[in-house]
């Protein structure tokens, strides 16, 4: 039962890490564009669009211009093949997920923090029990995308699980990164990076539906003013918040960036797909490859 259940979250909660405690605020619809942008060097083109990985059927049909550059390119590039889920050890994850068995959630968190967690997961119908051997990264992980399913927003109806499914027998799959990667960089934070991160999920856990919707919008109109927010709100309302952003955006902006920046020296067409949240702000891959001299429009 274990192994069922951490094969089931980890398909559709590791790959939302921009998810788990951070939501838009309402944006500046200024753009009618899409979440998709042409990224040209002197030798290459490629497309580079932006990722709801959760979201709800009505949002298809996409826009003619994303599926096009997706017909137009050779290969599918996405930060982790959620399709892949054979490739990630289970029994690692699970040491990296769950307490061993003299070792419990209670010890590693503040009481009012317990109480907290007891209070929100009783509301979800989650067995107290279940949720007590679950590290806080995981636990994040874990409510998230319950509340998110309960609200009708699907990880089968995600932007770059659309895709995947779709190139699969078509075209070459690439990853950025992998479920690996992203698993170990969510378990190697501190207790109290842990816990931190823990306490804003379950503060927006009560406004989640309201502020997906606003994801959505943000997403279908190509409003990066909006999406913006979702990495500044909560750096704004806590600087503990800090250290996290930068591990798990800015640090991971860098290096995708760097990779990207391979793809631009061939002479293949690739379509890349990053959580959206990655692409906007001065710190975003849009603005970074700007700086470098690549010709990025959005489309």
């Amino acid at each position: 039962m274990r192994r069922n259940y951490l094969k089931l979250f980890v398909i559709f909660s590791v790959a939302i890490l921009l998810s788990s405690s951070i939501y838009i605020q309402n944006g500046d619809c200024q753009s009618q564009k899409n979440f998709l942008w042409r990224v040209q060097s002197k030798v290459n083109t490629i497309y580079v669009l932006g990722s709801l990985h959760f979201s709800k059927k009505e949002i298809y049909p996409l826009h003619q211009n994303i599926e096009k550059a997706f017909d137009q390119s050779e290969f599918l590039v996405v930060e982790a093949n959620v399709n892949d889920i054979k490739k990630v050890d289970i029994q690692k994850l699970a040491e990296r997920a769950l307490y061993p068995a003299n070792d419990t959630l209670e010890k590693h968190l503040s009481v009012e923090t317990y109480e907290w967690v007891k209070k929100e997961t009783s509301g979800l119908g989650i067995p107290i029990e279940l949720i007590n051997k679950q590290k806080p990264w995981f636990l994040s992980m874990t409510l998230v995308a319950l509340e998110s399913l309960k609200l009708g927003f699907d990880p089968n109806y995600g932007i770059d699980k659309y895709f995947l499914s779709k190139a699969e027998g078509k075209k070459k799959i690439l990853e950025l990164e992998s479920l690996d990667y992203q698993i170990d960089l969510l378990s190697h934070f501190s207790d109290k990076e842990q816990e931190l991160f823990l306490i804003y999920t379950l503060k927006d856990l009560n406004i989640m539906e309201q502020e997906l919707d606003k994801l959505t919008q943000a997403w279908t109109t190509g409003d990066t003013k909006g999406m913006e927010s979702i990495l500044t709100r909560s750096v704004s309302e806590d600087k503990r918040l800090s250290p996290i952003f930068e591990k798990l955006i800015y640090e991971r902006n860098r290096k995708m960036v760097s990779k990207i920046e391979d793809l631009l020296r061939t002479k293949e067409t690739y379509f890349v797909i990053v959580g959206a949240g990655h692409l906007v702000g001065n710190r975003g891959i849009i603005e970074i490859l700007k700086g470098k001299g690549y010709f990025v429009e959005q489309l």
